[in-house]
């Protein structure tokens, strides 16, 4: 018996091309994330400290004549309190968020499986980050709703109705938009701190603990050792050191880019020196640059041998 063998032309052959896209890599990222158990209880956590406010709030003394006597003052002061804690623990959440989607891959070796079905590395690290970028925008909006829907609520029970809103003025949405932006750049560095630690310690226990260690020694351990050297040497060269720390200078940039009148309450250590917002904000973009470019430039120039 004979066979014949018969072949389509080479022109009609088409060649699967399995390299996976951008936006799938994307919703890859989102559906791991999603299937974490530690991704849901850092929420549950997130939650609690966004409601724990309002019931402090509410048992403190004297606070239904201070919303009757002055309301501008006290939807002021809630919005410092809001945003301030959004900004503590959303940067929290998002530093353990970062290192897990960044550091598990090199742990548990499966970077080397993404990168061998022909995902670049510069496009896997920015499919990340973007993954990164879109649930920290969700929960900063879902942040900002269940405030909004919990100070009205908290101004309904205490007053019985929300006349109250009606003294708030352009001038108090115009702060709360440049508050709100600090909160932003804020959550934007620490994205890009956690990210530029789990690239050069290519692991998850490394990018985590340098992560949750970073702010920590450049609030306390840093302007100790600052504060120390300065009453020893009395030179001011120690204390403007601290003028160029990250952390301080995020601590103290709601209220220096506020109006000065509206006396703005910095949460955390801040520089040892007086600074201004315009100070701040470059002092955060050089920082925010340096991560960048170090976990861009590792990762591009680095081959992967886990």
């Amino acid at each position: 018996m004979n066979t014949v063998v018969t072949s389509a032309p080479a022109a009609q052959i088409k060649v699967h091309n399995a390299t996976p896209s951008f936006p799938g890599i994307v919703r890859g990222e989102i559906f791991k994330i999603t299937r974490q158990w530690t991704t849901w209880i850092l929420l549950v956590l997130l939650l609690g400290t966004i409601i724990l406010p309002y019931i402090i709030v509410s048992t403190a003394p004297n606070i239904i004549d201070n919303l009757r006597k002055a309301p501008l003052n006290f939807f002021y002061n809630e919005m410092e309190i809001d945003l301030s804690v959004l900004r503590i623990f959303i940067g929290i959440f998002l530093l353990i968020l970062t290192a897990r989607v960044i550091g598990l891959e090199y742990q548990l070796g499966t970077i080397r499986v993404l990168l061998a079905r022909g995902v670049g590395r510069l496009q896997l690290l920015s499919a990340k980050l973007l993954t990164i970028v879109i649930v920290a925008l969700t929960l900063f909006i879902a942040g900002i709703l269940l405030d909004v829907i919990l100070t009205c609520s908290l101004a309904a029970i205490l007053m019985g109705n929300l006349n109250a809103l009606n003294a708030l003025s352009s001038a108090f949405w115009s702060n709360t938009w440049l508050y709100t932006l600090s909160v932003l750049i804020s959550m934007g560095v620490t994205i890009l701190l956690a990210t530029a630690l789990s690239v050069v310690g290519r692991s998850l226990s490394f990018g985590l603990s340098a992560s949750l260690a970073w702010f920590p020694a450049d609030n306390v351990g840093s302007l100790i050792f600052l504060m120390l050297a300065f009453r020893i040497t009395h030179s001011d060269f120690w204390r403007n050191i601290s003028a160029y720390l990250l952390g301080p200078n995020l601590n103290v940039m709601p209220a220096v880019l506020l109006p000065a009148q509206l006396k703005a309450n910095s949460i955390g250590i801040t520089p040892l020196v007086d600074v201004d917002g315009t100070h701040t904000l470059l002092v955060t973009l050089v920082y925010a640059l340096i991560f960048a470019v170090v976990a861009v430039v590792l990762t591009w120039r680095r081959d992967v041998k886990e």
